[in-house]
């Protein structure tokens, strides 16, 4: 009798439950409920004319905060750039607020440098210019060093310094390097009028001051690694550098400084062709050393550096993940007659292009440093993050020799 009652009681109760269940399983507000109850809330409460036009004003508000604060910064910019340029704005004026306006100038012969440390906590970029008339020798160079400014430093001081007297020492052996034709044709010409020849040198001349520059280029990096390892400085620095002899014009270059000309039509002519982590052969040689390349921003060799090619790096040049072989392009100035030639670090390619650095120049070469200095100023407005350096350098007053017709 019990087991009974107990029985009807728990079954009783199993069905109260499922009752209970089935009530809040079918009494649940289904979907199409809920979106009706959030359209009405939105057409009840966020969608009224004056919630709206809170709502716009809010964002107005926003909008404007946002252009004063731009105009700000730049007011700012502008009052330590006027402050800068009334402190003596040119040789290592002191800094002003967050952005260091320290600057660095050179007037030599026909070449005029300007350099800015801009945003940069430290200046590492350098420059060198060594001029030779007796010789007729003209050198010039960019150096953007990374790391620190041990190698740049490095190769400013020493590689013209070494470079020069090889030069001389070639350059006075003219026999030497002669074609037998050439020489052969010289016999038969009167002494009065030898003088008076075309002065452009031999091809085999040309050859081994491109052979000369390139051994010197890759004998300062051995130098420089020595130097690096015993003080424990991992420094690098790229090496744009450009040889003038007897209206030849011989451009070198490791790593993204760069070098442009402008003929006499204004025509933009590469002098250079930068060396990134991502280009076909670069990347082969750096995969086939057992390195990679990573995009972080930019392409990196090993994650770490923007450029394949370097002076000094040595952590990176013992593994042989990069190079100091430098790129040489050699020009005939009688030929493509230029206006000028632009050697600049990558903070000025950062903002501008080859085409717009020359146009640039042309429209500013009879400013005072043939317009070096406006066009850093311009690319640091533009917002270049790097030290921008600039070298141009004047070729409107190289004039063919006559030539005289025998």
């Amino acid at each position: 009798m019990g087991d009974g009652r107990t029985s009807e009681f728990l079954c009783l109760t199993y069905i109260s439950q499922m009752k209970d269940y089935s009530h809040v399983v079918f009494n649940f507000p289904s979907l199409s409920t809920i979106m009706s109850a959030i359209t009405t809330f939105f057409q009840c409460y966020v969608l009224k004319p004056e919630i709206l036009a809170i709502c716009l004003l809010l964002l107005g508000l926003y909008f404007f905060f946002q252009s004063v604060q731009l105009w700000y910064k730049s007011v700012i910019t502008r009052l330590q750039y006027s402050t800068s340029l009334a402190e003596g704005f040119g040789v290592f004026t002191a800094p002003s607020g967050k952005h260091d306006f320290r600057t660095w100038e050179l007037r030599e012969g026909n070449a005029n440098v300007y350099a800015l440390q801009g945003r940069r906590p430290q200046m590492e970029d350098r420059f060198s210019l060594m001029i030779d008339r007796k010789n007729d020798i003209a050198l010039y160079g960019v150096f953007d060093g990374h790391g620190g400014e041990f190698a740049a430093k490095y190769a400013e001081q020493h590689l013209f310094k070494n470079l020069l007297p090889k030069l001389q020492d070639i350059l006075n052996q003219p026999e030497l390097h002669k074609p037998e034709q050439a020489r052969d044709k010289e016999e038969n010409i009167p002494e009065g009028l030898k003088e008076n020849l075309d002065p452009i040198p031999s091809n085999s001349k040309v050859d081994e001051l491109t052979r000369l520059l390139t051994e010197e280029i890759l004998t300062l990096d051995k130098e420089l690694i020595v130097e690096a390892k015993s003080s424990g400085d991992v420094a690098g620095t790229t090496a744009v550098v450009a040889l003038v002899h007897n209206q030849q014009l011989i451009v070198a270059n490791v790593g993204d400084s760069r070098g442009v000309l402008c003929d006499s039509e204004e025509v933009t002519i590469p002098a250079t062709f930068d060396h990134k982590p991502q280009q076909l052969e670069e990347h082969k040689r750096i995969k086939e050393a057992g390195g990679f390349i990573t995009f972080n921003g930019v392409w990196r060799v090993a994650g770490i550096l923007a450029t394949s090619r370097a002076l000094g790096d040595y952590p990176l040049k013992d593994r042989k993940l990069i190079t100091a072989e430098p790129d040489i392009l050699t020009f005939n100035l009688k030929e493509i007659t230029p206006q000028f030639m632009i050697l600049a670090t990558d903070g000025l390619w950062d903002a501008f292009t080859n085409e717009e650095a020359v146009l640039f120049i042309s429209n500013h070469l009879d400013e005072p440093y043939l317009g070096a200095k406006s066009l850093v100023m311009q690319a640091y407005l533009r917002g270049s993050v790097d030290n921008v350096t600039v070298m141009v350098v004047d070729f409107r007053d190289i004039s063919p020799k006559t030539e005289t017709c025998i």
